[in-house]
């Protein structure tokens, strides 16, 4: 059974895939810059979902945005006026233009990839000890 799980993840993990091609970008304040992302999916094009995320140095990655096809996605409010990114599901691209830049914007940004779940299930199971020497709650 083990071996057929890690079998299932790896298939999984072919079929979804990010590629960030810049792997470090210098620019001047008040440039403009645009950071690419490829992405590779089995899934439809309409079951595609891209996120944008900053993180700073020892911190822990913030939401900048995320985009679905067929609708403007979300912004995250401190990233609306200088952060946009477009979703083409034709091309499989979504790069994130910044724009005015800031000192603070230097940061690692991490382009994700989430296919569409309909559904999670999730199962609690709490193992009793059965022993007359434990009498102790955990």
């Amino acid at each position: 059974l083990l071996c057929w799980r890690n079998l299932i993840t790896l298939c999984v993990l072919c079929y979804y895939r990010v590629e960030q091609p810049s792997r470090e970008m210098t620019a001047n304040e008040a440039d403009q810059v645009t950071l690419m992302c490829n992405y590779t999916t089995k899934a439809t094009s309409t079951n595609t979902y891209l996120f944008w995320y900053k993180q700073l140095s020892n911190k822990s990655p913030t939401f900048i945005l995320n985009k679905i096809p067929f609708s403007e996605g979300t912004t995250e409010s401190d990233f609306k006026k200088r952060f946009n990114a477009t979703l083409d599901t034709t091309s499989r691209t979504v790069p994130l233009m910044i724009k005015n830049l800031l000192v603070s914007d230097s940061a690692v940004y991490y382009c994700a990839l989430r296919p569409t779940v309909t559904e999670t299930h999730s199962t609690l199971i709490q193992k009793q000890i059965k022993n007359s020497n434990f009498n102790k709650t955990l």
